[in-house]
């Protein structure tokens, strides 16, 4: 991590030969380890803390020193189940959230894997590394939908790339644990893997039984982070998975676990953490980790637990506590200042030796990674009137914004634009290359979208919906000019749009602007009749396997209970 001659010169610091390059004096922190509130003072040298103790260096000349009088320093949060790509990208993501004090990612690598390849992946993975953030992984086994090519892209050598990496820490989330318990040898042959690799499998297990939960603790898994009730968390604990409780722009869930955990006289708090698993860009309007620790405080939580649900507990759990989570010697210098242990939004930060924040303003921007490594989107073909033909009587129904059933479709299909009277609508889903097609229907999206296309989707394929075909075809030609997007049309224009240049998935604009757009365009399509949650994570889970109980995916409309093909895709 130093090499040795950076370890030489911290130690001459500790000797009085040698000055740091930052004090913070008269510093009133807390100690991961004692659980209690320290007084002190914390010398660093570059993005290293070289000692926190009573005293002073012998040596202060030119020394940058901060009187913390009056502070609460904490480690800064970590983040223990990030998906990076809601629409912002790693970077902007991690500049929004560091501002905030959560300064560490766990970051899953799907899109990356899937997109890029390992080569390229690891190039932008390197540059994620020289920012003033910290950046760990998760190495995927499964696509979470079904691939036309799931072996061949999952396959165990690129598989064990990542998990060769040190700053892989973990393997999932297993969306595809049914495959696990039947004895897919990829996937027990992924598990067994990361797990002599000495990583944490997190498990993904919604409503599973006592019994289930036994078996994937007998083949490996760690953790969860899908418990939906107190009985659920209590279910964990008892066969000793490793919680995290989530509090998602989806699932909510985390005041009524943590009310329900004290309501229940439970001391469990050293064994929990907390996530916003992948939220879209509106929800943290106001916050990341920080928004975590409130909600855990105005839960009744005490406020060093809240804390450290959001720190040391994930670092000493990922076994990266040597670097992270507590404020000693030899530890990143990542820390928080706050105005009182009540208020988790920091009004300074400092990330491994770098300010972010400084007195509620913020600092210069991060350094940009090279997004041209990136593929541009540009699907070298067009529509034309026979991909809008729809002749099957089979389509999805939405439930609420992510669950899905098949039902009968009982509509002409013929015609070239469908009443809005009910709320049903065309659907489409296109290769991204313009291979194959899926044609159906979707009822309970809206009533009255005209044309809309989004090129983010789990696949990185192009889903179509509306009532118009023609208003979807003009949706996708301005999709296209935007090398890829989220276009609502109608009547001839764009209503509204989120313009996604990065492969066709991801922002380049900062966070503040990309909530701006999100809203506008959930706006937009409430207007119009979407009724549910997040139209964002509607979108993401159309083609996603692992929820029930139909998707559209690359072979077709899939049935997922019955693991069989509804209607196959159509060649172009």
């Amino acid at each position: 991590m130093w090499s040795q001659l950076e370890v030489q010169q911290q130690i001459e610091i500790i000797n009085g030969k040698k000055a740091p390059d930052l004090i913070i004096k008269n510093a009133s922190y807390l100690h991961s380890i004692f659980k209690k509130w320290m007084e002190g003072n914390i010398w660093i040298y570059g993005d290293r803390i070289v000692y926190v103790g009573s005293r002073m260096p012998a040596i202060t000349d030119g020394v940058e020193i901060v009187d913390a009088t009056g502070k609460k320093i904490v480690p800064g949060y970590i983040e223990p189940h990030v998906h990076p790509f809601q629409l912002y990208n790693p970077e902007t993501f991690a500049e929004y959230a560091g501002r905030l004090g959560t300064t560490t990612f766990l970051s899953d690598n799907l899109t990356f894997f899937m997109l890029l390849g390992n080569e390229k992946a690891f190039n932008v993975i390197e540059q994620l590394r020289e920012l003033p953030f910290s950046f760990y992984w998760w190495a995927r086994f499964d696509s979470q939908t079904v691939l036309k090519n799931e072996r061949d892209v999952f396959n165990q050598d690129a598989i064990a790339e990542w998990l060769n990496r040190e700053d892989v820490l973990m393997g999932g989330e297993l969306t595809g644990w049914p495959r696990l318990m039947n004895g897919d040898p990829d996937m027990l042959a992924s598990v067994n893997a990361a797990k002599k690799a000495g990583k944490k499998i997190e498990g993904h297990f919604p409503g599973s039984s006592e019994r289930t939960l036994a078996r994937m603790k007998l083949l490996g898994v760690d953790g969860d982070h899908e418990a939906m009730t107190v009985e659920e968390v209590e279910a964990r604990l008892l066969q000793g998975f490793a919680v995290t409780l989530r509090h998602s722009s989806i699932r909510p869930d985390l005041p009524d676990l943590l009310k329900g955990i004290l309501g229940k006289g439970h001391d469990v708090f050293d064994h929990l953490m907390m996530t916003t698993d992948g939220s879209t860009p509106s929800f943290h309007t106001d916050g990341v980790m920080d928004k975590c620790i409130q909600v855990a405080l105005d839960a009744g939580v005490k406020p060093i637990d809240a804390y450290l649900m959001a720190s040391y507990n994930i670092a000493r759990y990922y076994d990266i506590a040597d670097l992270h989570g507590v404020i000693a010697t030899g530890r990143y210098a990542t820390l928080n200042f706050l105005e009182d242990e009540k208020t988790p939004i920091p009004t300074d930060v400092l990330s491994k030796g770098k300010w972010l924040l400084r007195n509620n303003e913020s600092m210069e921007p991060f350094k940009k990674v090279d997004w041209s490594i990136v593929p541009c989107f540009n699907p070298p073909f067009d529509l034309d009137e026979k991909d809008f033909e729809f002749t099957h009587q089979v389509g999805i129904e939405m439930v609420n914004d992510v669950i899905t059933k098949p039902y009968e479709v009982t509509l002409d299909l013929s015609v070239d634009r469908l009443s809005g009277d009910h709320n049903e609508s065309f659907l489409m889903l296109i290769d991204r290359h313009g291979k194959w097609r899926v044609n159906t229907v979707i009822k309970g999206f809206a009533d009255h979208v005209k044309g809309f296309v989004s090129s983010y989707s789990n696949t990185g394929d192009i889903i179509l919906i509306g009532k118009d075909k023609q208003e979807m075809l003009n949706a996708f030609r301005e999709m296209k000019k935007m090398r890829g997007g989220m276009v609502l049309y109608e009547d001839g224009k764009v209503v509204a749009s989120i313009p996604l240049p990065i492969g066709g998935g991801l922002s380049a604009e900062n966070v503040e602007v990309l909530i701006e757009q999100e809203i506008e365009l959930k706006k937009a399509l409430s207007e119009r009749g979407y009724k549910h949650g997040d139209a964002v994570y509607t979108f993401l889970f159309l083609q996603s396997t692992h929820l029930p109980y139909v998707r559209a995916t690359q072979v077709g409309l899939y049935n997922v209970m019955k693991n069989e093909v509804i209607i196959p895709s159509m060649e172009r």
